[in-house]
């Protein structure tokens, strides 16, 4: 299997900042709240991307914030997809009032302004690594529901579909062997997506000051921290946006590939 350059860049890219979340403790060169220097000092060889607000090292705190961000947007972007999926599919395939209840709690929940939704629920609970990753996760279900069902839905009257049923196939083999196989591909490149706004979606709420507690960090707590810098020329505070920005580059062009292979060996299957 030959991988196209960009995908390797992606892949490459990607394995880097996950390898820095999974071996946090063990790569960075300080602890996460360990004062090693004066305020916002410049890059050096002690501290390659100088010191933060109170005179922590940036890279320690940007390795941490990693491994915070990339677990609770990975955490979240799972059980987004395991439930919303489930649920669109159970919805498809049973029909009638299920599909009709689910669809319409859905649209309910989807008329909520998400951020608003969720800065109301953490301005009244404490904002927990747990809750958070529920919360997000609960609430970008909503988007995967409506994208797994329209795929299921069209799928569902497909001919070997029908032809599954004739056969006496049960409702387990028609959803997992017949109707997630072939919705594989649009939900892949929508993986992507949806990780990549979990990691915004947490920075963000970090950086309104209702996202992690310290002396935890994120990469929007980070900006909070540093914003004041910038306007002295400080630049602390752009290093979490570009991390955020490669990441979100690197990931979907893994995204594309991977949605470009899927189609294409079920194009081969079909032909």
């Amino acid at each position: 299997m030959r991988i196209p350059l960009s995908a390797l860049i992606g892949l490459t890219v990607t394995a880097f900042f996950f390898a820095l979340a999974v071996f946090a403790p063990l790569v960075a060169p300080y602890g996460i709240g360990e004062i090693v220097g004066d305020v916002w000092e410049p890059m050096s060889a002690q501290h390659w991307l100088g010191t933060d607000n109170i005179g922590r090292d940036l890279l320690t705190r940007m390795i941490y914030g990693a491994r915070t961000t990339i677990f609770i947007a990975s955490a979240a972007t799972l059980l987004s997809f395991t439930l919303g999926t489930s649920l669109a599919l159970a919805a498809v395939v049973l029909g009638g009032w299920v599909d009709m209840a689910l669809s319409r709690f859905v649209d309910l929940i989807m008329t909520i302004p998400t951020l608003i939704f969720a800065l109301v629920v953490l301005s009244v609970m404490p904002a927990s690594i747990l809750i958070l990753i529920v919360l997000m996760g609960l609430l970008d279900t909503t988007r995967v529901y409506r994208l797994a069902r329209a795929v299921a839905v069209d799928i569902n009257v497909m001919d070997y579909v029908e032809a599954a049923r004739l056969r006496g196939e049960g409702t387990r083999w028609i959803v997992l062997r017949e109707i997630l196989p072939n919705a594989l591909s649009p939900l892949v490149a929508e993986l992507g997506l949806r990780f990549i706004f979990m990691v915004l979606f947490v920075s963000t709420l970090s950086f309104l000051g209702l996202g992690i507690t310290p002396p935890e960090t994120d990469w929007g707590a980070i900006v909070k921290e540093n914003k004041e810098g910038l306007v002295y020329g400080i630049p602390a505070a752009l290093a979490p946006a570009v991390a955020i920005a490669t990441l979100a580059i690197s990931v979907n062009l893994v995204a594309d590939w991977v949605l470009n292979r899927t189609a294409s060996l079920k194009g081969g299957r079909n032909a």
